[in-house]
């Protein structure tokens, strides 16, 4: 199963290091069992988004350790692909951009031909082949329509998709600049999330190799993370189904319930084809 991560540290801009990297799970712990590639989406100093991703595994891709080391942004999202069906290429490995936004994906979505349908023109938002990027299409058509309110972009565009596509599980990430949106729906797979606010704890463990491992940076700056797995053995919480969390800027915690039913076509791992259903299967510590 694709893993995601998200992290906002509101106006601090930080390094993800300890996450991404050298967390008891972190993401590269993570990509032995999600090999087919690896992104990691930032934000410069000036709010552009910066994307950089390759279809490979990342425990085998230096070029990402160099980037969870260096990279510096107050919002991060990043993803270790297993495919379900789409070819090994940059254009479907996540995180993708659209709109100055980066968005990322785990689960099955199936009707791609009547989503193009529904995306019309705004097909063209679409470079790869997979069912994530056009589901971030549909987000981006709906916020676009809305005013530019992320929110009720995600919330119409997830309604959609739930009465009229079959589903298997359509869990995703998104990050502007300033602040970060997370949903899981519906309860197929988890999503986690960790609020560390004020008094902060110290953000250290101990590596596999018996070394102790601090973070700095994220022990003295609040932060909230969202991940497809624990990360550590802080006290994460998992975000129930259908709901929509968003953090704000200032580290400002909603949820809102946007989703209220199952999907109309529920789809089982039964249902879905055989490379579709290797990439579902849990593993990890969930």
């Amino acid at each position: 199963m694709c893993r995601l991560f998200g992290l906002t540290a509101g106006r601090t801009r930080v390094r993800a290091t300890f996450w991404l990297l050298d967390a008891p799970d972190s993401l590269a712990e993570q990509s032995h069992a999600n090999p087919d590639g690896t992104g990691l989406g930032t934000f410069d100093a000036d709010g552009r988004p910066v994307v950089e991703k390759q279809p490979l595994a990342a425990f085998d891709d230096a070029d990402f350790a160099s980037e969870a080391r260096e990279r510096v942004s107050a919002t991060f999202v990043a993803h270790v692909r297993h495919s379900s069906g789409a070819a090994l290429r940059p254009e479907n490995t996540h995180p993708f951009e659209q709109d100055g936004r980066l968005f990322a994906h785990n689960g099955v979505v199936e009707g791609t031909d009547a989503l193009d349908r529904h995306l019309g023109e705004d097909r063209r938002l679409v470079h790869g082949q997979t069912d994530s990027e056009r589901l971030f299409a549909l987000v981006t058509r709906e916020t676009a329509r809305a005013g530019g309110d992320v929110g009720a972009g995600i919330t119409a565009a997830l309604r959609w998709v739930a009465d009229e596509l079959p589903v298997y599980a359509a869990n995703l990430v998104l990050t502007t600049a300033t602040d970060l949106w997370a949903v899981r729906y519906p309860d197929t797979h988890v999503l986690w999330v960790l609020e560390r606010h004020r008094p902060l704890g110290r953000l250290h463990h101990r590596s596999r190799a018996g070394t102790r491992v601090l973070s700095e940076e994220l022990s003295d700056t609040p932060s909230v993370v969202v991940a497809s797995e624990r990360l550590d053995e802080d006290r994460w919480r998992m975000l129930e189904p259908g709901v929509l969390l968003h953090v704000d800027e200032a580290l400002r915690v909603t949820q809102e319930v946007v989703v209220d039913h199952e999907p109309r076509h529920r789809l089982t791992l039964e249902d879905l084809g055989a490379a579709a259903a290797v990439s579902q299967r849990p593993t990890g510590r969930g």
